[in-house]
């Protein structure tokens, strides 16, 4: 460093975050404990209910032999089943520690100081949080109807718009886009503009209408479509998500992303339950029974219950004394069964709750039942 350049600098007494780290929210995740409550239920945190594959299991504890290599940095074998099972280009894969990290790296791809991503006012916390990372700025399109609105998310781009974030159903509020206003979204944009839409629930998905975006994404310059083994194939703890992109994306996101961003036992783990479809099955099947049944016995309470797409169903309460969602959160609580508190969102009179097995859905009823007939 030169003299004259040194002494413009002002130095401080110890090392200090850049602008707008501290400004940032921390993400907060759905509660595990319930104070006096030795196992509770968890339905908190839309994991899946029925555990995680044998066989990825089996697949795990086979890697514990090769704890002491480092694993494949590219993720060559789960790329190529990725991309048969989805049919799918492998050179298009990028692999993360989760469909966060994937979500992180497109923002530190993309974003300088002073541009700006674009998403729903309900859109999950991870997306702002990248972006203010990157000193970029946050537009929340508001959501009629706890629905993306194609008109208000296109208010909100400008010049130095860079990314649009929908989530495809979204979290927290488990409602989607439809094929039609996707690709009306995506119309919408600047060719510069990329779209990425975060299907992380998609397989929970049973309207006709609904896309995933993957067809989209095969043909689009300006489209990422993200997903994850978190949910549907259990594998939260493993922390493996993947993005579909155009080559040149692809190629960014890869000089950036760590090495070894996967390990041998998460890459493993992936490809067995990739093609554990009994599983898969077993998964979808419990959500697509027992949603609807959970949605039709709050709504009979009087609650209001947004209709859900996602292994999840979003609840508000009356925002008075006795019947607010934080009080149904606490009694809940008492009664060993967790569910989410999503004020962090700008849903202060919502909770978000898992579809659980038989035995949890219906104590959650009856539990509630109690709570609003007080």
């Amino acid at each position: 460093m030169s003299q004259s350049s040194a002494t413009l600098r002002t130095h401080r007494p110890r090392p200090e975050p850049k602008p707008g780290i501290l400004d940032i929210t921390p993400y907060k995740p759905g509660k595990s404990r319930a104070e006096g409550i030795e196992h509770p239920i968890k339905l908190s945190s839309n994991e899946n209910i029925l555990g995680s594959s044998p066989k990825a299991h089996a697949a795990y504890v086979a890697a514990a032999e090769r704890m002491n290599i480092y694993p494949d940095g590219r993720a060559e074998a789960l790329r190529h089943a990725v991309a048969d099972y989805f049919r799918l280009e492998p050179d298009r894969l990028v692999f993360g520690d989760g469909t966060d990290e994937v979500l992180h790296l497109l923002n530190q791809v993309f974003l300088e100081p002073g541009d700006n991503i674009v998403m729903g006012q309900y859109g999950f916390g991870a997306y702002s949080i990248g972006a203010r990372a990157c000193q970029g700025e946050v537009r929340m399109a508001p959501e009629p109807n706890h629905r993306i609105s194609v008109e208000e998310m296109l208010k909100q781009v400008d010049e130095r718009t860079r990314i649009v974030f929908v989530t495809q159903p979204a979290n927290p509020t488990g409602t989607f886009l439809t094929r039609a206003e996707l690709t009306s979204l995506h119309q919408g944009l600047a060719p510069d503009v990329l779209l990425v839409v975060d299907a992380a629930y998609a397989e929970f998905a049973d309207e006709p209408e609904f896309d995933d975006g993957l067809a989209m994404a095969r043909s689009a310059e300006n489209v990422v479509v993200t997903r994850t083994f978190s949910k549907i194939y259990g594998l939260a703890a493993l922390r493996v998500g993947w993005g579909y992109c155009p080559a040149h994306i692809a190629d960014a996101v890869d000089r950036i992303r760590p090495p070894f961003n996967t390990s041998i036992a998460a890459q493993e783990a992936a490809i067995a339950a990739l093609h554990d479809e009994d599983f898969k099955r077993r998964s979808v099947e419990l959500v697509v029974r027992w949603r609807p049944w959970l949605e039709q016995q709050l709504g009979g309470m009087g609650l209001d219950v947004v209709p859900s797409q996602a292994n999840f169903v979003l609840v508000g309460f009356p925002a008075k004394p006795g019947r607010t969602a934080g009080e149904a959160e606490a009694f809940l609580a008492r009664r060993g069964l967790i569910v989410r508190g999503v004020a962090n969102y700008g849903l202060p009179d919502h909770l978000r709750i898992t579809i659980g097995l038989e035995e949890h859905n219906r104590a959650l009823v009856e539990a509630l039942a109690e709570f609003v007939g007080r």
